[in-house]
This record gives structure tokens, sequence and C-alpha cells, in this order.
């Protein structure tokens, strides 16, 4: 009956949930008895024939012992529309993920190796935008979405539209991180390519990107999960229909309006984060190095 469950303490008020312990005898207003043991049987003892038609009300606090279930995650993963939403994320974390690292590769070649005016400036305007909040330029990007979008006739929410979101958003940090590796790769080598005749396509294709392998797949793990557990934007950018919403929006869906079903946030959440785990153990081995080639430069 009591599945394993036991009672700590119990009342017959709700006001005072502690007030006696299983097994303690009580005087109850009305002059009888009561005893309550810790497995739920009870023993009401009155001096006189009991008259009153319906039972006392008890309260009490019962502990329950954990219950190890797959439940939670035969619910989430069976719920409806949850394929297609993990379809739809890597839809949209993918390109957003190699976009900003081959425009970043560029950039951050341009900042180390080639000379035009103001090229520190322009630097460090790209380093400020990293402190620029994501929430607050939200709305004016939207709006300039949404205006080329009209001129354009190309549909309010799309793809394309989170794809470039994310770009803007990743691409300080992405040029930021690959500035400083590509910047402390050894001069000789470069050099020694533009004396052969190299142009810069030529040395950043076959020199600059095979030995910037750690520091972009650096900042791809960043990326990666920077896009994938993101909510925010794809709530701006993108629609609630089957063939856009991502997974991390489904996942809000499934807790219900209320919360009412949050005991499934755990089983969600861990279901979300096995591919981001997938991405940084093929790509931790080249993490620390990437991060830390730049950090210290040769004399």
């Amino acid at each position: 009956m009591w599945s394993g469950r036991t009672i700590s303490a119990w009342s017959d008020s709700q006001r005072n949930l502690g007030a006696y312990t299983p097994g303690e005898t009580v005087r109850l207003k009305d002059g009888t008895d009561f005893i309550l043991q810790a497995d739920g049987a009870y023993e009401w003892v009155s001096d006189t024939p009991f008259t009153r038609k319906n039972g006392k009300r008890i309260f009490y606090v019962a502990e329950i012992p954990p219950t190890f279930t797959l439940d939670n995650y035969k619910e989430v993963l069976g719920a409806e529309g949850i394929g297609q939403s993990f379809i739809n994320s890597l839809t949209v974390t993918i390109p957003a993920t190699v976009i900003p690292i081959l425009i970043a590769a560029f950039a951050a070649y341009a900042f180390s190796w080639m000379e035009f005016p103001g090229r520190q400036i322009l630097f460090a305007v790209v380093v400020g935008l990293l402190v620029v909040p994501l929430q607050m330029s939200l709305i004016p990007l939207l709006r300039l979405y949404n205006d080329v979008g009209q001129t354009f006739n190309v549909p309010g929410k799309s793809y394309p539209g989170i794809w470039l979101a994310h770009t803007g958003f990743g691409m300080p940090l992405a040029i930021y991180l690959l500035r400083n590796y590509i910047g402390s790769l050894p001069r000789d080598i470069i050099e020694s390519a533009k004396i052969d005749g190299a142009t810069h396509l030529d040395i950043f294709l076959r020199l600059v990107l095979p030995l910037s392998v750690p520091a972009l797949a650096s900042f791809a793990i960043f990326q990666f999960l920077w896009v994938w557990n993101d909510l925010l934007v794809a709530l701006v950018f993108l629609g609630k229909a089957s063939d856009q919403i991502v997974l991390t929006s489904k996942l809000r869906e499934l807790l219900g309006s209320r919360g009412d079903n949050w005991e499934i946030l755990t089983s969600s959440a861990f279901i979300s984060i096995l591919v981001p785990l997938g991405v940084f153990f093929a790509l931790q081995r080249y993490f620390v190095r990437g991060l830390l080639a730049g950090s210290v430069k040769g004399g």
C-alpha cells in the first residue's frame, strides 16, 4: 500500500506538519488518543463509543525512497516531432559554425600579415564588439534583416537569417582567437613563400590554413556549443513550425507553459548535450593547443 514510503512526522493540523513523531500517543481535542506508526498503520482509541460518521483527518510527512527509471528519457525521445527538431538543430548549427570560421580565418590572416591603413584601429573595433550584449543588438539586427528581406522579397523567418545572425555574433571572438594564433606563426615561412612568388591567397590556403587547424578546431567547439544550446536567437529568427523549430525550443514546449512537466528537464538536457559532447571529445586534442598557441609569442 505504501510502496516503501515511511512516515517521518505527522499532525492533526496542516500548519504544523512536524508536531508528532510516529508511534507517539497523542490526545486529540475530542478526548481520543491517536497513534500513527511509521508504516501507515494507526490506532484510534476512545473511552466512549464513536458517534462521528467520518474519520479523523491526519496530515503527515512521508519519506519516499528514490526509484531509478528510464521513463523520462522514453517520454522525451518518444515525443512527437523530437526527431525533426534534432535535424533542424543540425541544419542551423553546422552552417552557423562553418561560415564564421571561414570568414574569420580570412580576416585574421589580413590583420596578421597584410599591411593596410587603419589595421590596428579596425582590429580594436572588432575586439570591442566582444563586450556588446547579444540582447541589446537583437532588435536592431531583426529590423535590419526584415528591411532587407522586404527589399529582396526574402521570407522573414528562414534558415539564412539565423545563419547570418549567428555568424555576426560569433565573428568578433573568432577573429580575435584566430588572429592571435595566425600572428604567432613563424615569419620566416611567410616571407619565404613571398620570395618564391606566392600570393596572399596561396599563402593562406597552402600554409596558414593547414597550420591553423588547432585554432580552427578550438573555435569550432565554442561556436558549435553556443549555437546548439541557443534558444533566444532561434525564437527570434525562426518560427515554431515543424520544419523550423530547433531542439531547445522543442524541449521547452515539452515542459508546458507553466512548467508542469518539470521532471523531464534533466533527462532532456542530458539528451541535448550528447551531440556537443561528441564534438568536444572529437576535437579536444586540438582544444588546449589551439587556445594556448597564440598566447606566447616567440622572439
